[in-house]
C-alpha cells in the first residue's frame, strides 16, 4: 500500500503520516485472511468496545509516556500533567490549555485537530482517496428532508489520527438540536481503509446533530464512529446557544471522524483546503484555525 500524504499548513510542506496501528491495518484492509477477519468480527461494534474497555485498565497508564515520545507530542499543551491520568483513555481524550488552540478570527473554523478534505460541491467530488469514488450525501445524512436541504452543499471532512487532540468543537456559532444517532458497523476510516471502499463513512456508526446559526442558515455536524472507538461523547447542551470554538464532545480511544455540511452557497472554504483537496491531499490544521468565510 502506498504511504499516506498530507499537506501540512504550518510546515509548507508534504509530509508522510506515521500511522498507529499500521500492520494491523495492511493485513485487515489488504490481506485475503485479514479481510475474513475483518468482516466476521473487527468491524462489529463489540470489537472496538473490548478494545475500548481494554484501555480502562490503569495499567494502561505505562503506555502514556512511550506514546508521547514515539509521535512527539506536547505534554506543554495539556490542561493535566501527563502522570496525573487514571489510565490509556483518559489521556487519549486529554483536554488542552485554552492558549493551546486559539479561535481564529475567522466566520468558519476547523472543527478539530486533523486532516481536512474539503469541497464545495460535495455530489461532484469524484476519486476521493481513489479513482472513481464520490460521496454518497443521502447515505451519509440518512435523512431524506435533510438531504434535499443540503444537497448541492460543501463540506469538510476532518480525520483525526490517533495521536491527535480527541476532542471536537463547533465550527461556527449557533444554536444545536438533538443529536441523532445511525448505528452501523466499524471500519477504519484510515486511508488505508478508504482507498478500498470509501462507502465506511456512511455505512460506519455515526452521530448527526443540525446547528441553526445566524448567518450560515443550517448546518450540518456529524461525527463517524471507526474500528477501535470506545464511544463517541457529546458534552454539549441541547437547545443552548454555543460560540464558535465551544467544545462539542469527543471521541474514547481511537481515531476517528468529524464532518461538517454547509448550505449550497453559503461558504467559500479557504484557498488552501480547496487547492490540496483538488489533488486528493489531505491539509493538516489544527481546531480554531481558519476554514472559510460566509459567503
Amino acid at each position: 500500500m502506498q504511504p499516506v500524504r498530507f499537506y501540512n499548513r504550518y510546515t509548507k510542506e508534504l509530509e508522510t503520516e506515521r500511522i498507529y496501528g499500521e500492520g494491523f491495518l495492511k493485513w485487515a484492509y489488504g490481506n485475503p485472511l485479514g479481510k475474513i477477519a475483518l468482516h466476521a468480527f473487527v468491524k462489529r461494534p463489540l470489537f472496538s468496545s473490548w478494545y475500548g474497555r481494554r484501555m480502562n485498565d490503569p495499567k494502561t497508564r505505562a503506555k502514556i509516556a512511550p506514546f508521547i515520545e514515539q509521535y512527539q507530542m506536547n505534554p506543554d499543551e495539556f490542561l493535566e500533567a501527563t502522570d496525573s491520568y487514571r489510565h490509556f483513555n483518559d489521556f487519549f481524550f486529554r483536554k488542552l490549555k485554552p492558549e493551546a488552540r486559539p479561535i481564529a478570527d475567522s466566520d468558519l473554523v476547523f472543527p478539530a485537530d486533523g486532516r481536512h478534505l474539503g469541497f464545495e460541491h460535495a455530489e461532484d467530488v469524484a476519486g476521493v482517496f481513489i479513482k472513481g469514488q464520490r460521496w454518497d450525501l443521502r447515505a451519509l445524512i440518512h435523512d431524506d428532508a435533510l438531504y434535499q436541504k443540503f444537497k448541492g452543499g460543501s463540506l469538510v471532512l476532518s480525520r483525526l489520527c490517533p495521536v491527535d487532540y480527541h476532542r471536537y468543537h463547533f465550527p461556527c456559532a449557533g444554536t444545536p438540536g438533538e443529536t441523532r444517532m445511525i448505528n452501523g458497523p466499524l471500519f477504519s476510516v484510515s486511508p488505508l481503509a478508504l482507498r478500498q471502499n470509501l462507502g465506511y463513512m456512511w455505512e460506519n456508526k455515526r452521530t448527526c446533530t443540525v446547528v441553526e446559526t445566524e448567518k450560515l442558515g443550517t448546518v450540518l455536524i456529524l461525527e463517524i464512529g471507526a474500528t477501535c472507538v470506545g464511544s463517541i461523547h457529546q458534552t454539549f447542551t441541547p437547545g443552548s446557544p454555543v460560540a464558535q470554538g465551544d467544545e462539542k464532545g469527543y471521541f474514547a480511544f481511537g481515531g476517528s471522524s468529524t464532518i461538517t455540511i454547509f448550505q449550497a452557497g453559503k461558504v467559500q472554504l479557504d484557498d488552501d483546503l480547496l487547492k490540496h483537496s483538488a489533488e486528493q491531499i489531505e491539509l493538516y490544521a489544527k481546531v480554531g484555525d481558519h476554514m472559510g468565510k460566509v459567503i
